[in-house]
Formats: structure tokens, sequence, C-alpha cells
């Protein structure tokens, strides 16, 4: 049975609308139509009272979420945890991240994964293994005893037959180019991030199959005069993909600034790199074995080193607005459509359009989350 939205500011491919009803009919958008229309009369609605209804917001970095972390416990409950605690801030699509480890959790996390997507867990969308193919020298919070070049056991696990989106971060200075070429010919996304590669050699990457920046500025080799680094590599490469992390903590608003402008639009990507504290009740989370406590919004070791964030993507939305000054529109799209187009997703998700998934946030314009929809399904 079709249910229509109405009476909400609907966020379309052509701007916002004020005078469109969305139809949705099972688990996609059947149609935009004015108030008026017969099918919209005819269907049973619910009143958005003058919300903003946006495409449902997509996390392609997070880590954990409602006290629960996916390193600690890669399982469908730790999946379905950390979808349930960013749905309420309108994340409806997302990729548990598994941060560096051993051989063994990264095969339980993909097992998790696959029986989470028979599960049926609301927005799964695939995962994302962020390492153990880095560089000591930029290593962040990763435990670098994990850090190797990947064998062949772990690139047929990577590249077998899968469900969902497979996105995999790795250092081009520490992972033969080789490798990343025959992920990319597997169908898995690759990332450059935590590395401390030079220009030169992210130029080879991006040709060899790179796709995209795992969040922009930081663990990776910075935009000097004489030598662009990875930084400049990605601000100057059209076609990849830049995930930044707006929390007003990890980048200065002034250098993310500069990034959006310096990518194409659309090829940047709003993402939280979130740990358990989000969604949850306790600040804590223990990390490689340190106990953390998201302070003022800051995650981080006792030695001053970030240790993901305490950000969620409707944060990350306002953010995007109030401190680096973009429409409210663009920064939605930044938070949905753009990485819908990332994870090669465009057709069914991001948009609010006939054929895509009715995935969708109805929200105020101080980006507080009123309600979200995962494949037509209210939560």
């Amino acid at each position: 049975m079709n249910t229509a939205l109405t009476h909400a500011r609907v966020l379309t491919a052509h701007g916002w609308r004020d005078d469109l009803a969305v139809l949705v009919a099972g688990e996609r958008i059947a149609a935009l139509l004015p108030h008026d229309h017969p099918q919209v009369r005819a269907a049973p609605a619910q009143d958005l009272e003058g919300a903003l209804l946006v495409p449902g917001f997509i996390d392609v970095q997070v880590n954990g979420g409602g006290g629960a972390l996916f390193n600690a416990s890669p399982t469908v409950a730790t999946i379905r945890t950390i979808g349930a605690a960013h749905r309420k801030f309108g994340t409806t699509g997302f990729l548990p991240t598994l941060i560096s480890d051993s051989t063994d959790v990264m095969r339980a996390a993909l097992a998790a994964v696959d029986a989470a997507f028979d599960a049926g867990v609301p927005g799964l969308l695939g995962v994302h293994l962020e390492g153990p193919w880095l560089a000591p020298a930029r290593k962040g919070v990763h435990d670098p005893k994990w850090f190797h070049v990947p064998g062949e056991d772990e690139l047929a696990m990577i590249c077998a037959p899968h469900r969902g989106v497979r996105l995999v971060t790795l250092a081009p200075d520490q992972v033969p180019h080789e490798i990343i070429a025959r992920l990319a010919a597997a169908g898995v996304i690759v990332n450059a991030g935590h590395t401390a590669a030079d220009h030169a050699t992210i130029r080879a990457a991006l040709a060899a199959g790179v796709r995209g920046f795992t969040h922009l500025f930081n663990a990776m080799t910075p935009l000097g005069s004489r030598e662009p680094g990875v930084v400049g590599a990605a601000l100057d490469d059209p076609g990849s993909w830049c995930g930044i992390i707006v929390d007003g903590h990890h980048v200065h608003p002034t250098s993310l600034r500069n990034a959006i402008a310096a990518k194409p639009r659309g090829k940047t990507v709003l993402v939280t790199d979130a740990m358990p504290p989000v969604g949850a009740d306790s600040p804590e989370y223990v990390l490689n074995g340190e106990t953390i406590i998201a302070k003022d919004g800051i995650c981080q070791t006792a030695n001053g080193v970030l240790a993901g964030s305490a950000l969620d993507m409707a944060t990350a939305v306002r953010n995007t607005v109030d401190l680096l000054g973009l429409p409210l529109d663009e920064a939605v799209r930044m938070a949905s459509t753009y990485p819908a187009d990332f994870l090669g997703l465009g057709a069914s998700h991001g948009r609010i359009a006939v054929g895509c998934r009715a995935d969708l946030v109805a929200m105020d314009a101080g980006c507080n989350v009123r309600r979200t929809w995962i494949s037509g399904l209210s939560g």
C-alpha cells in the first residue's frame, strides 16, 4: 500500500520544494506529486508538519555507537546496535568499520556482515576495513603490531564474492600497486589513508585503482610547497572522493573549506569516524587496551592522539553549515547523495527521486532528527 508523506519541505535533485508530497510504495519512492493529486489524496498520509524531508544520511566510516565497538565484538548484534544508535541521528545507511586487527578478527567481521545481511539489519550497506595494511609513520590510534603487507589468504578472503559494499583503506606506500589493482578488479573500493606516501606514489596508486581518501588531512602527508603529499594529490585529482570529519577538532574549518573548494562538487563526503559513545549513556570505551573518555566531543588517548570521534551525522551536517558556511542543502548532499555515489549506489540511494529506496530523514531547521525511514519503514 502506498503512503503519502505530506506537508514537508522536500529536498529534491532540483532543490527544496514545498509543494510536493512523497509517495512511498513498499521499499521505494513511487512518486513526487502535488498535495492535491488524486494518488496523494487516496493514500494514507503521514503529515510531517513542516519538517525538512531529506535523503537519509550514509556513513562510510563508523567504528561504533550505542556503547558497542565493532572491533571488540564483530557480531550481528554489534552491527545492529551501531546501526540503531546512528539511526537516531539520521543515518539510514552505514558501513561498520573495523580498524587494524588480526586476520581472524577480520574474517569474523566479514562473516558478521554477511550474517547481518541475512538477518535484515536495517541500513547495512557493507563493510569498511580500515587497515591493517597501513604505514607505521601515520598510524594514528591504530596498533602497528597488526601492520603488514597483505598475503594471498587475506586477498582471497577480501576479494571473494560478497554482499554489499567492501571498502578497504590502505597505505599505497606499503602495499604493491598490483594488489590495489587486484582489489579494484574484484569490486573492492580502495581508499588511501594512514599513509606516508609522497605525491608521485599517490598519483600512481590512483592510476592503479584508488578511489578515495579516508579522513582527508588526518594521518597522511600534508600539502607542502615543493612536495604536495597525499593531501595535494587528493585535492588535485578530479575523479576521487575525499571523506572529511567536520567535528571542529580533527581539521581546522579553513582547511576544510579549501578542500571543498578544490574538489569538484560531489567529491567530498561527510564521515563520522564514530566510536561507542555516540548514542550511548557512557562516554567511555576501551580501544587497544586503553580506556578512552569522550570529553567535550573529543575522543583521544592519554597522549593526546585522536581516537575516532563522538560525532554523529546530523551534527556533521549542522557543523558543515555553521563552521564551514555551506548551504544546508549542500551539507545534506555531502551526507547522503555524494557518499551514495562514492559507494556506487547512486541509482538507488541518497536521493529523493522516483525509484530510489525510501531512506529518508525528517528534521527541523537545526538538523534535529524527528523521524527516519529505512526502505520505507519508519523508525
